[in-house]
Order: structure tokens, then sequence, then C-alpha cells
């Protein structure tokens, strides 16, 4: 607004204004509330001070204002700034059929997708995320009709990985004219490309960095010309100062780049690259090689833990889904997928369970409802349904239970991706705290009749 003149400027204030911020988690903005606010269209300041101002009404308090964010990032706001929260949850259960259903034409094709995944729990609850309903679909359109549910991809890491070969297999008859279906040599013939790729999704996550430049590209050894035959990145322009154009480059999707980020860290593992899994950790280099030749039994319970901690401190919640992925990747027959990539494949029964202790225990104290639900998909990933199916119980039957706040938290979120209705839900039922009660609040809406005396 810096050109307009001043009758235009006095037009502005007139005007029904609506500013539209979409995806906050992924601006990197340092927002403050309280000072340095912005009074005048015609004062000159940073985005994120334009930003808070706006929506503190500082400025132009007549605007609407729309946010779009990941969950945890949301909580930056103040409530008291927020006159309407909408969670959006992704698709429904019946949306996830219209998807399939529109994705192929064919009716047969279609159903047997649907059935394909209703057969698979975690699958199916992962498939209110529109792109894993993409991805889904992308790797499952090749299976024979006659293949049994058991041997369908369960979880989003096993996926994600699928996709990773896809691409790798599109790329090598594309380009180079081979046609490749065995997994390692896949992943060995392309292992240089893709290492490089995962430690610059790996680098540019830490710095919560979803665009790039090509001097990152180069710092990881990528050239530019030999990447875009991958399909896992993509280019675009984006307008500098003065009147340049410079490219800048993104993944496909970001839960490409976490997907990517998350093997890179394991393989930094299993290489024993404690330089660049400092991240994770507080200690210095050396400490964090003796800490794990003092608990040489599970090393890598230890690394999960810690990054399951990392994760919990982000306020962004940039690493939730890459911690799923880190969960994923760390399962035996995961690994065994990604074999043309890692040197060697480690038992990680013991790791798996003591980490899926740990995760149950962190359930059982506060934690906010967004690490909660995070906390649940990281279970889903190592293979542990327990949860939800504790939390069915819950559902189905008529004894009294005390749940945690956070139990609470994901008994309304399991309700509510389910869409299924209730006859009546009594609180009576579950002891819990304040916090706990609030969180089943939302459930009202998928139950005819609900009972709230002496919540």
């Amino acid at each position: 607004m810096q050109d307009l003149e001043t009758t235009k400027i006095n037009k502005v204030y007139k005007c029904t204004l609506a500013f539209i911020f979409d995806g906050l988690d992924e601006s990197r903005l340092t927002l403050d509330f309280d000072s340095g606010m912005v009074t005048s269209v015609e004062e000159r300041s940073s985005v994120d001070e334009l930003f808070a101002s706006l929506v503190n009404r500082t400025l132009l308090p007549s605007a609407l204002v729309w946010v779009t964010s990941r969950p945890a990032a949301a909580n930056q706001i103040p409530p008291e700034y927020v006159g309407l929260f909408t969670e959006v949850r992704g698709f429904t259960d019946q949306q996830k059929e219209e998807y399939f259903c529109k994705r192929f034409k064919d009716e047969t094709q279609a159903s047997r997708m649907i059935s394909h995944i209703r057969k698979s729990r975690s699958l199916y609850i992962m498939c209110y995320i529109p792109v894993f309903c993409w991805i889904t679909a992308t790797v499952l359109q090749d299976i024979p009709i006659g293949n049994k549910a058991e041997d369908i991809n369960t979880t989003l890491t096993e996926m994600y990985i699928h996709f990773l070969l896809m691409q790798m297999n599109m790329k090598n008859q594309k380009y180079d004219g081979k046609k490749q279906r065995e997994h390692t040599k896949l992943l060995d013939s392309n292992k240089t490309m893709i290492l490089k790729l995962a430690k610059l999704a790996f680098e540019q996550l830490k710095k919560e960095n979803i665009v790039f430049y090509e001097k990152d590209l180069q710092a990881c050894g990528i050239d530019v010309s030999d990447f875009e035959s991958t399909g896992m990145l993509t280019e675009i322009f984006q307008q500098e100062a003065g009147l340049h154009e410079v490219k800048v480059f993104c993944f496909v999707h970001l839960s490409v780049q976490e997907f990517l980020a998350a093997m890179h860290v394991f393989l930094c593992y299993l290489n024993k690259n404690m330089e660049e899994l400092q991240f994770f950790f507080e200690e210095t280099q050396n400490e964090v090689r003796l800490n794990c030749e003092l608990q040489s039994e599970s090393p890598l319970h230890y690394l999960l833990v810690k990054a399951v901690e990392k994760a919990m401190q982000s306020q962004r919640g940039h690493l939730d889904l890459f911690l799923r992925f880190l969960m994923g990747i760390s399962l035996e027959s995961n690994q065994n997928l990604l074999r043309g990539l890692f040197p060697h494949t480690e038992d990680s029964k013991d790791s798996v369970t003591k980490t899926t202790e740990h995760i149950r225990g962190l359930l059982q104290k506060y934690i906010s409802p967004e690490t909660s639900v995070n906390l649940f998909y990281c279970l889903l990933e190592l293979n542990d349904n327990s949860l939800y199916m504790e939390i069915q119980s819950y559902i189905k039957s008529n004894r009294r239970a005390f749940l945690s706040s956070s139990m609470c938290s994901l008994l309304a979120y399991v309700l509510l991706m389910s869409e299924e209705v209730l006859d009546e839900l009594d609180l009576k039922r579950y002891k819990t705290y304040g916090k706990g009660y609030m969180s089943l609040l939302p459930v009202v809406r998928c139950c005819r009749k609900a009972m709230y005396v002496t919540c």
C-alpha cells in the first residue's frame, strides 16, 4: 500500500477487506501480540508485525482475517483474538469412498480399493488426509485383484516407501529406458540421488524451510539438472526484491520432505553419524556417543525417545509427521524394504517395545490434544493397535473408567473421525479432570443424547 494516494488510502478504511494467510505453521514468523503494533496502512513494518497487528485489530480493525495452519502452530495466536475456530478434519468416511470412486472410473477397481483399505484399520484412519488418499491410490492401483488383505501395505510409512519405489521406477523407465521391479536393486541404482535428497530434506526441515534455493541444493551435493527427473522435487519461481525472478524449489508435498528427512536420520543412526544426530540431543557429540554406548542394549530406543521429546518441544508441530515416519522406518520390516539404501538392518523388536511403552506412559500425563493425537498415530506406525482397541472398549463398555486428559482427547478424536452416532454419551462413566471433560465436549455433535450432570 506504500504507493497509494491519500484519497485511495481513505477508501481502504471504508472498504470491507479480507486477508487470507495460508500456512501459518510454514511461515516461521516471530509473533508478538503485545508490542510493536502497527496502526496505520501508511506505516512500513515487517510481515510478522503487520500480521500480528491485523489479528489483534490495531490495524484495519474492521478487516476479516482468515488463517490456516496445522494445529500446533495455530496455538501461537492468543484465544482472545480468535472469533471462530474451525478444525478441518480432512475426509469423512463417506468422502474417502467418494474419492476412490472418482479416482477409479472402473467400479470393480474402486470397490476393490475401498475393500482393501477398510480391512486395514490404520490405513483407513490415515486416509482422512487427502494427499494420503492420493498416494494410497497411486500405490495400490497396480495390485492384482486376487491379493490378500494381509499383503496390502498398512501404515503411512509403508505407503511412502512404495511411493518412493514407484517414483524411482518411473524415473528409470522414462529417462534410462530400464524397468526394475526388484526393490533392492531399484533403490541401489538410485542410492546417491535419494540420499542427497534425504539430507536436503532433513537440513531444511530443521530450519523449518519448505522452499529452498539452488545454493541449498548445492550444499547437499545436488545438481539441479540431475534431480528434476526424480519426481520428488518441484521447481517454482518466486519474485525477489526488485524485478528479478529466481528459482526456488520444494518437494512435491511437505509430507514427502518429512518422510525423506526421517529416512536420513535413521541412516545416520545406522552409520553412527553423531554429528547429524546432534539435533536431537543437548549433550556434546562425545557425550551422545557415550550415552548410546551406555544404553547399547537398545540405542535405537534412546534415539526414538529423544526424537519424541524434540517433536513435543516444537511449538509449530513441524516435526510431528517426521516423527511418525521415523517410528515407522524403525520397524525391521520397513528397513528390509529400504535395504538398497541402508548398509544393514537392525533387529528393533526390543527398542520398538520400549518405545511403545514410553509413548503409552506419556499419554497418561497431561499433554496437548494435538500431541496426544500425533503420539496415537506414532503407535499405529509401530504396528501397535492396542490403544485404538482400548479406546473402542471405552466406547462400547458401560463400565466406569478413569481417563487421563490425553486419553479423553483421543476418545473424542476417534469418535469424531468415525462419524459413528452414539445413542447416549454419559460422562458419568468416565472419571477425569476438568480438562478431560472439556476435551469430550465436541463429542456431543455425534450423539443423540448427552448427559453432563456433575461434570
